[in-house]
């Protein structure tokens, strides 16, 4: 399967990963408190304590530094549900696990952090270029189970692969977007078993 691979967002300038990692940090503290939309550049470099221009060394635009954010906090989403598919015995079993994984997850990352919430629905709406990639790399994971249970005969083989997962992902999708996840808490508890135990059933050779 396809591992996830660190993406910085549109970082540049000095390959110096402390200070990068300095601003990242303090950027991301700062978010927390006055929220994103809220702050500038100009609000980040007095908090790091470095001058607009430098900071504009290491990232082109507040959205750069954003995206990092992201990117931190998808990585980690995307690294328990991998863990999670990894300890299934079987495809089926696979499935399960990586759609209740997915909402565990992203619940527990993205909305006990309101603010951090705030950044990952602005990546989501913007249709920023980390939050592409990531939806990408979870659709090629679940391609992956479905060409597996193929293979083992627990899945049925006569629609296109494309075609299923591309369908499978649809029911998936409103899990891993914050912005569509806000209007579903009251079904976080029973959707994933449900949904799942449907899309199997369909599956069934």
């Amino acid at each position: 399967m396809n591992r996830p691979t660190p993406h910085s967002g549109a970082t540049r300038g000095p390959a110096d990963h402390e200070l990068r990692d300095q601003i990242v940090a303090a950027a991301t503290e700062h978010f927390s408190r006055y929220g994103y939309e809220k702050t500038t550049v100009s609000d980040l470099a007095k908090a790091v304590g470095f001058s607009k221009a430098y900071i504009y060394k290491f990232f082109e635009s507040k959205q750069a530094i954003g995206e990092t954010i992201c990117v931190n906090c998808m990585l980690q989403i995307e690294a328990e549900v991998r863990a999670a598919v990894d300890g299934g015995d079987r495809p089926p079993e696979k499935l399960r696990r990586m759609f209740k994984a997915i909402v565990d997850a992203t619940l527990r990352l993205l909305f006990q952090d309101r603010k951090l919430y705030e950044i990952a629905a602005s990546a989501a709406s913007e249709r920023w270029p980390a939050t592409i990639a990531y939806e990408a790399r979870m659709q090629g994971l679940l391609q992956n189970i479905i060409q597996e249970g193929r293979q083992t005969g627990d899945f049925e083989r006569k629609t296109p692969l494309d075609e299923t997962t591309a369908a499978i992902y649809l029911v998936i999708r409103p899990y891993l977007n914050p912005l569509l996840l806000q209007h579903s808490f009251d079904y976080t508890e029973q959707a994933p078993a449900r949904l799942s135990g449907l899309i199997l059933r369909s599956l069934s050779p």
